[in-house]
């Protein structure tokens, strides 16, 4: 397998650009680790179960963030969020100052990395990386954008949550008809079939199944200047949450459909995940403790597959510990594609653990909290987890727990390995000091 990969690298460098792998991301939002059949949770999700039957599950995978914005700066960069400048999530109103930040352009994206190697690139979906017109994602790479710049919209009149129409067909507003999932999966079905020559980057950044709880069947809620409750009107959320995240799971089959359609399934890694834990009690996180917001399991431990048949091993499991920051720096490498020396990874290559099962190197991860739903942190080595509550201004007790032992950070160690406690305290410390210095202004 890693021949294959070796030599769809050196294609990308000399022979025929059509050579390369595609690259289909799907995130889900707010998505929690107990959610879906794959992950033994209660919502039957055949197309994923397939996908998952064609590739590997993470049993151990995590976004960088516990909120919607920083996930996707972590996302889009391959590094810490807190280095672009986005620690917390962009509201939409207008009178909060978070309003005028967003991905500046100094920041180096994957789509923008692959579009200038030739790739067709697209996002359809969710954005919250920035409002203003500066931000779009055109901006950052994206040949195409359908979707929305806010945080959550109406599934069907397309309302954020001040009000607001946010449907955007590139950098211009324009309305569209449709429910939110099914319209998204149309365009990314668009984007297979006549892209079906070169090689492409799809994003497909899926609304559901956060708030408003509405189903495929269900009728608009929000109009512009209007009332209404942004949680969704629909008494029985729990199943309307079911609906969406099987809507969701429907039009994942749709765009593995295209993709056997046009002979590209074996051309093209599909990765699968959340950009966070579930946000409430509609959804399940499982055995972990927390939910979205939190920098406990909970919070950022999400359900994560990637599949590439012929190349990852089908229907495999990996219990390595992964990040949404090492997406960035695997698929520029599956592309053949140099890193950026001046923007250097947080993330590492997938890549040999992907195509040949090879270990992960040792190595830290951290979670800084975002300062409005959460104003903890976080590190993570080996099995052992430090978690901190109130860490920005006044640091809390520090907590340790084993992994391994407990994943539901039931049982405090701190007392008993004060010195690893210790230890990781000021390991999250000094990374704090590091992704504060030169962090890209807003």
């Amino acid at each position: 397998m890693a021949g294959f990969a070796l030599a769809v690298i050196a294609a990308a460098h000399g022979a025929a650009a059509d050579d390369r792998p595609n690259i289909v991301l799907i995130m889900a939002d707010d998505l929690g680790y107990g959610d879906i059949s794959p992950f033994d949770g209660w919502i039957e999700t055949p197309n994923l179960e397939a996908l998952a039957e064609q590739g590997v599950r993470f049993t151990d995978f995590h976004t960088s963030g516990n909120v919607c914005s920083p996930t996707r700066a972590g996302l889009l960069t391959g590094r810490y969020q807190q280095r672009a400048g986005l620690p917390g999530v962009l509201f939409a109103n207008a009178a909060r100052p978070e309003h005028r930040h967003g991905l500046q352009d100094v920041e180096d994206t994957f789509a923008e990395r692959l579009h200038e190697a030739g790739y067709a690139t697209a996002l359809f979906g969710k954005w919250h990386l920035g409002y203003l017109p500066r931000f779009n994602p055109v901006r950052h790479g994206f040949g195409r954008f359908r979707g929305f710049v806010s945080g959550n919209i109406d599934y069907v009149s397309h309302i954020d949550t001040t009000g607001r129409a946010d449907w955007w067909v590139d950098d211009e507003l324009q309305a569209e008809e449709g429910y939110f999932t099914e319209l998204a999966t149309d365009h990314a079905v668009r984007f297979i079939d006549e892209n079906r020559t070169r090689p492409f980057l799809l994003y497909l950044a899926h609304h559901a199944p956060h708030y408003p709880f509405q189903g495929p069947s269900d009728p608009a809620e929000r109009s512009v200047g209007g009332e209404f409750n942004p949680q969704g009107a629909r008494p029985d959320k729990r199943e309307a949450y079911r609906e969406m995240v099987q809507s969701m799971d429907v039009g994942i089959g749709r765009v593995v459909a295209a993709l056997e359609t046009n002979g590209l399934r074996e051309r093209t890694l599909i990765w699968f995940f959340s950009d966070n834990g579930a946000a409430s009690q509609w959804g399940s996180n499982g055995p972990l403790r927390g939910s979205k917001g939190t920098d406990w399991e909970g919070g950022h431990r999400v359900p994560a597959i990637a599949s590439w048949p012929g190349q990852i091993g089908a229907d495999s499991v990996s219990h390595a510990v992964a990040s949404t920051l090492d997406v960035m720096p695997t698929i520029l490498s599956l592309a053949g594609i140099a890193p950026n020396a001046e923007r250097p990874f947080d993330g590492i290559d997938l890549t040999p653990m992907l195509l040949d099962g090879e270990p992960l190197p040792s190595r830290q991860l951290f979670w800084g909290g975002d300062g409005v739903f959460w104003n903890g942190a976080a590190v993570r080595d080996g099995p052992w987890k430090l978690v901190i509550d109130r860490y920005r201004d006044s640091p809390g007790r520090p907590m340790l727990f084993n992994l391994d032992d407990d994943l539901g950070e039931t049982t405090d160690l701190a007392t008993q390995h004060h010195g690893r406690a210790k230890q990781l305290f000021a390991a999250l410390s000094r990374w704090r000091d590091d992704v504060a210095r030169g962090a890209t202004p807003q």
